[in-house]
């Protein structure tokens, strides 16, 4: 869904744009309308690709022949690669670390940005190590569950008085997260975080909170939008609120004391360097209704960029369109590849 909303800005007067796409089983393919093919599941005429190719910034694509079986040919090379892709593999710093190796051009952050980012429990520690403050949380693991469930959710409620929450600690859009309003509540709750990664997050509730948003745009200079508020349609801004029913209400800009948004610009800002974010981040926050207390929740280092996205229309409503924003983003990439090409990665000896 955030590809096709990003595909549909690009100007086909200034890109050529080549899909890629990632099946389910991992498989890179290219060829034809990728976005239309994955969607109906029709991807075996697909050509698979491998990258890097040679020269940097190309790709390899299989082709069959019927004497030769399978051979690679190359790709046309690539100015910027723009990964729209959410949660492990896409976020974390995998990806990342792939178009390093293939010395390409990429939008957003880099390799320790991307998986600082996505690591909750790392993040919350870079955080408390730079003055943001964060909500209480601990650390367990799968194996501790296996363990002894018990002494567990003993520990986890430790934290706080109930609700608690628990996530996975690497995962993005909400998946696996759930709010915890019993000790049954909280067992399930950390067997469903435990299914998609082996280090769960339990965290206290924020109580009576709001749910205030901010994106955040460049490298080292990064710059601030105007804050945004949340208003889910469900118990919390789940999957199902950020993606598929569009119900959640979103309030832009949010309406709150000067001072409190200006210091939620600023952490945000913090937030971003703290961790070398780069190109784009959506932070999110909880302010408490009652005291305007703020605290961080999260960075996401690669926003949902749906028709529906905070991320888009918090820009909009500063003053930068949708396709400029797209624009703006190759263009930081394109700086930071430039940043990347004058730093030596060869030692050489003086004579």
């Amino acid at each position: 869904m955030s590809a096709r909303s990003v595909l549909a800005v690009l100007d086909p007067q200034k890109y050529e744009v080549t899909q890629v796409g990632i099946t389910h089983d991992g498989s890179w393919v290219t060829g034809g309308n990728v976005l239309e093919a994955l969607e109906k599941g029709e991807t075996k005429n697909l050509e698979r690709v491998i990258l890097p190719g040679e020269p940097a910034g190309s790709v390899l694509y299989t082709t069959r022949s019927t004497k030769l079986g399978e051979k690679l040919e190359t790709l046309t090379s690539m100015d910027v690669f723009f990964p729209v892709l959410h949660g492990t593999f896409g976020e974390d710093g995998t990806i990342q670390g792939l178009f390093e190796l293939a010395d390409v051009a990429y939008v957003g952050a880099g390799v320790a940005g991307s998986a600082v980012g996505m690591d909750k429990g790392i993040f919350k520690d870079v955080m408390r190590a730079n003055g943001v403050p964060v909500i209480e949380s601990i650390l367990v693991l799968r194996s501790e569950l296996e363990k002894d469930m018990n002494s567990v959710i003993e520990k986890a409620e430790s934290v706080g008085a109930y609700p608690l929450f628990t996530k996975p600690v690497n995962l993005g859009s909400s998946v696996g997260v759930t709010k915890c309003s019993s000790r049954a509540d909280l067992g399930e709750g950390l067997m469903e975080a435990a299914r998609y990664d082996r280090r769960i997050l339990v965290e206290r509730g924020a109580g009576e909170i709001r749910e205030i948003e901010v994106s955040v745009l460049g490298n080292d200079d990064p710059r601030a939008s105007v804050p945004g508020e949340v208003l889910p349609s469900r118990e919390f801004y789940s999957y199902e609120s950020k993606y598929v029913d569009g119900t959640s209400d979103l309030v832009i800009p949010a309406q709150l004391p000067t001072q409190v948004s200006d210091q939620i610009c600023e952490y945000a800002v913090r937030a971003f360097k703290a961790i070398d974010a780069a190109g784009m981040a959506r932070v999110d926050f909880f302010v408490e209704k009652d005291t305007h207390r703020i605290y961080l929740n999260e960075l996401n280092t690669i926003p949902g960029f749906t028709q529906i996205s905070m991320y888009p229309k918090l820009w909009e409503a500063t003053g930068l369109s949708y396709a400029n924003l797209v624009d703006r983003l190759i263009q930081l990439a394109v700086q930071r590849k430039a940043e990347r090409d004058v730093t030596e990665h060869a030692y050489r000896r003086a004579a």
